[in-house]
């Protein structure tokens, strides 16, 4: 595909999810709700799911026995336990397949990556999914709250992580579980976990050894203003912290099935940013390709800002998390929140009185969820 013939498939594929393109800008929709955002990832969506349908779709029928249906969920005795998820396993293919009904298209996060399974004991049915991946480099709302000049978060990035995929799956979603998950991402099994996955590697480019250390973790959240995230406490402490909105910028509206030929294209005709053989070769993310891509075929790279904002929370590990991450404190003073703690705490916050006036959960039915009906289910 040549330039022209590309600039031309970008303009029409972002006119048909609803963006306008007016002066060299991508522009959303005005007065921009959370269902018309909703409405823009669907064609991302769409696309993530028509990718995995051969990995899956004759899986379905397994996987979709792990999600509960409401009459298997008694309230009362929700038991939630953290499952780490490991590569080419029934727990990743389970992570992966709930995945793809998020109404924005879940990344598969890159560089250091830990993911949960959050399942019920009572019935080991999904509660839920917690991802965690290395953070963007420069954000400036999480930066500006560090308190971080360029030296100082090239030096201790490697202490910060970034929930990539945080929540609940129904029926448990309407027992606001949400929360819940929300919660176990602050918890010592996460931190610890982490630490035992990643103490004594070491970076591709300085060699240096890592401890292990998760001072803080940063999300963003889905659809604008987050509901879930903010005022979310425990006892008196605040586990989220809102410290500002995102520019807008990304790449969902390029993956759409644009991604592939957007890649071919720049690995042709674009040079990759990463000079350094310690770096690795080619292009560092999806991000630098699509932004080498554009104004190779005479398109802004500020196409990259679709002008959607997102809410940035930062969740602290430890009491110190900020004074650590800026060099003054070389020790972390953790919060230690146990999953047990957590839990209990939030059944008798949320839970149990949710249960006992919104009985929605009980009528929801597995097959709701059901992606590919002419799938068969192989058990080899």
């Amino acid at each position: 595909m040549d330039a022209s013939e590309l600039r031309k498939k970008i303009i029409r594929s972002l006119r048909e999810q609803g963006f306008s393109v007016r002066n060299g800008m991508v522009l959303p929709p005005q007065n921009l709700s959370k269902e018309k955002m909703r409405e823009l990832h669907q064609t991302a969506v769409k696309h993530k799911r028509e990718c995995s349908k051969e990995g899956l779709f004759r899986k379905e029928s397994k996987l979709l026995s792990r999600i509960a249906s409401g009459e298997e969920v008694e309230p009362g005795h929700i038991s939630p336990r953290l499952v780490e998820v490991s590569s080419q396993s029934e727990e990743e293919r389970l992570f992966r397949y709930a995945s793809l009904h998020w109404s924005i298209p879940i990344s598969s996060g890159y560089g250091r990556r830990l993911r949960f399974l959050v399942v019920d004991e009572q019935n080991n049915k999904l509660i839920g999914l917690i991802g965690l991946g290395d953070p963007v480099f420069s954000l400036k709302p999480r930066d500006s709250w560090i308190g971080w000049d360029t030296e100082g978060r090239k030096e201790r990035l490697k202490y910060v992580m970034d929930a990539f995929v945080l929540g609940a799956v129904p029926p448990y979603s309407y027992l606001l579980c949400g929360k819940l998950i929300a919660m176990l991402v602050a918890s010592n099994e996460v931190r610890n976990t982490f630490q035992k996955k990643y103490k004594g590697t070491r970076s591709i480019i300085k060699q240096q050894p890592y401890d292990g250390r998760l001072a803080l973790i940063t999300t963003t959240s889905a659809l604008g203003r987050s509901s879930i995230y903010n005022r979310l406490r425990f006892g008196d402490n605040s586990i989220y912290h809102s410290v500002g909105f995102t520019r807008g910028s990304g790449e969902f509206h390029f993956s759409n099935g644009l991604y592939g030929v957007i890649t071919e294209y720049a690995s042709k005709y674009c040079v990759p940013t990463a000079k350094k053989a310690s770096w690795g070769k080619g292009f560092r993310n999806r991000r630098e390709i699509i932004k080498k891509c554009l104004p190779a075929i005479g398109l802004s790279s500020e196409w990259l800002y679709h002008g959607i904002e997102r809410e940035v929370f930062v969740i602290p590990l430890a009491k110190n998390s900020k004074e650590f991450l800026q060099g003054e404190h070389s020790r972390l003073k953790w919060y230690n929140l146990s999953a047990s703690d957590i839990f209990n705490y939030f059944r008798e916050r949320w839970l149990l009185p949710r249960c006992a006036r919104d009985e929605r959960y009980k009528s929801w039915t597995r097959d709701r969820w059901l992606i590919w009906p002419n799938g068969e289910e192989s058990h080899g």
